[in-house]
């Protein structure tokens, strides 16, 4: 066990949130084991900005130990007072491909009306690449709000269903640039000769940014 490790874990047990915080910041010089295990420490934390941080860093480093933390995200999920904390539960989990925490994930985004923690759920189910987030993505394509709708559009690109083609191709007329942007990226991602059309018009959007992307994407 190195003197550094020692000294950040007995930071991270003293009443100084100042002090919680730097050790947080310091775990990230350490090896991977010892790192995790000090974020596994970290993310119970009194102080929900020290939560946040380690659990996004277990998004890159919990592959030390899946097991334990699919608990630890699973947990925070549903329990964490922040919001921000537990969509950040749910980035990780996408992050780290935990497949089995899918139903949790849909369950998550059921029971809360608040679109960033929606969002993030969406947009993590798409890195996740379970097969049987297709059918919900299609129900989150339908949300009124256009951040979780544009998440939506992302994922079916990321999940690489080749179904979606057929839900996206009408979207690229929608009157919301961002969301054009977002479908000429996933079109792309999904590839076929049924984009080819679409992609041609979108590389012609009136909108710099989504004609100037959709160009990016096709050379």
């Amino acid at each position: 066990m190195s003197e550094t490790f020692s000294t950040l874990r007995e930071q991270l047990a003293t009443a100084e949130t100042g002090l919680r915080m730097k050790a947080v910041h310091a775990s990230r010089s350490l090896e991977l084991t010892q790192r995790f295990e000090l974020m596994a420490i970290a993310s119970i934390d009194p102080y929900a900005r020290i939560r946040y941080d380690a659990i996004s860093q277990l998004g890159t480093i919990g592959n030390v130990d899946l097991e334990t933390s699919l608990e630890i995200l699973s947990k925070c999920l549903f329990t964490d007072p922040e919001l921000d904390v537990r969509a950040a539960a749910a980035a990780s989990l996408g992050s780290l491909h935990l497949t089995q925490a899918f139903d949790q994930l849909k369950t998550a985004y059921q029971s809360t009306n608040d679109w960033m923690f929606q969002f993030s759920i969406i947009a993590a189910i798409g890195e996740l690449g379970a097969p049987e987030g297709f059918e919900f993505l299609i129900e989150a394509l339908q949300s009124s709000n256009e951040l979780v709708k544009i998440a939506a559009i992302g994922s079916l690109g990321d999940l690489g269903n080749p179904a979606a083609v057929d839900l996206l191709i009408p979207l690229a007329a929608d009157p919301d640039w961002q969301i054009r942007h977002r479908v000429a990226q996933s079109l792309a991602q999904l590839g076929g000769d049924a984009v080819k059309a679409t992609l041609e018009q979108l590389a012609n959007d009136p909108m710099p940014q989504v004609a100037e992307a959709t160009r990016s994407l096709l050379s």
